[in-house]
């Protein structure tokens, strides 16, 4: 049974965090959201001081503060919970964490920060997409962020953490209230989900296996594409991504997510007219990553693709079907 979140406030983990450390004062904390693998908060340490890139649920909460322990942080030095975006996966336990970091400022999107302030239209569009069991089973209740911890990502924005500098980028796409940071003297990029997702269990001797997130209600492949060419042209060596944490050879990664969004686009274009645009799109969508995941040599391709991405395959067709709704509403 999941805990409620007055659990989540006062008990550990039941289990030690899983991290995996990477270069740079880098640790990815598994939030433990649907399965193991499937969502990385980001640890930054540097000097005395330490921030987090994204959070996951309140039910992450406790593996975050496990993190924190074990790698020695105490709470009181971490300065900063950059949010890339207010999708719950991402931003739902952002309150409840607050509540454990008594100096940490929480930094938003314009667009997404008022929605952590009053998290009650969150709630609801999370409802409409997951049904109101599934919600409160994944999410809990939210916390709300007091708006005097919280600062707001103007594009461009550049934030010190103990003299090191990231670089905040406005990216829609995925989502209107989006941005990425860029770790620019080491050449990373914290992508939210605006440079995909790559599981670790579909990495082969080819690299890493990356697809996009389409997932509702903002997304807009034009903006999108645009995003990421922003993104690659900081000219980072390292992508620290939510699902699946760290990826590199970015530009043949960015290649296929630019393909895949052209793609997927257009199939739903293509569904747009028959009886059952949802059936059609996530059967066109497995068949492309199906054929994507062969060329990529994973074996068995078939027998992985739904307990890998099954959730991916329903999510990104509900966003775009949202995306024709959209088209079709802008249609005199």
């Amino acid at each position: 049974m999941v805990p409620d979140t007055i659990t989540a406030m006062t008990v550990h983990a039941s289990h030690p965090p899983r991290l995996t450390p990477h270069p740079d004062g880098i640790t990815a904390v598994d939030t433990e959201y649907l399965r193991p693998g499937m969502a990385a908060a980001h640890i930054i340490r540097q000097g005395a001081g330490a921030a987090f890139v994204d959070v996951g649920t309140n039910y992450s909460v406790p593996h975050l503060l496990a993190a924190l322990d074990q790698l020695g942080i105490a709470r009181e030095t971490v300065e900063y919970v950059f949010i890339t975006h207010v999708h719950l996966d991402h931003a739902g336990g952002a309150g409840l964490l607050l509540q454990s970091l008594p100096r940490a400022r929480l930094v938003a999107h314009p667009r997404g920060a008022p929605h952590l302030q009053d998290p009650s239209k969150l709630i609801q569009a999370s409802m409409a997409v997951y049904g109101e069991e599934n919600y409160r089973r994944l999410y809990g209740e939210l916390v709300p962020v007091p708006a005097g911890r919280m600062d707001v990502a103007a594009d461009g924005q550049v934030v010190t953490l103990q003299g090191r500098a990231f670089t905040l980028l406005h990216t829609p796409g995925h989502a209107m209230h989006h941005f990425a940071l860029v770790d620019g003297a080491h050449h990373n990029i914290f992508t939210g989900d605006t440079f995909g997702l790559s599981y670790r269990e579909l990495d082969t001797a080819a690299g890493a296996f990356i697809v996009p997130t389409t997932t509702p209600t903002q997304f807009d492949p034009e903006q999108l594409i645009a995003s990421i060419d922003r993104l690659l042209a900081t000219q980072p060596r390292a992508a620290y991504l939510m699902h699946y944490s760290r990826v590199t050879d970015l530009p043949r990664l960015a290649a296929s997510l630019k393909h895949q969004v052209r793609e997927l686009a257009a199939l739903a274009q293509r569904a747009a007219a028959v009886a059952d645009p949802y059936a059609q799109i996530r059967a066109g969508m497995r068949a492309l990553w199906l054929d994507l995941l062969r060329q990529h040599g994973v074996d068995d391709a078939e027998a992985r693709i739904e307990p890998v991405l099954g959730k991916d395959l329903d999510l990104n067709t509900q966003g775009l079907e949202s995306w024709l709704e959209r088209l079709r509403s802008r249609k005199p």
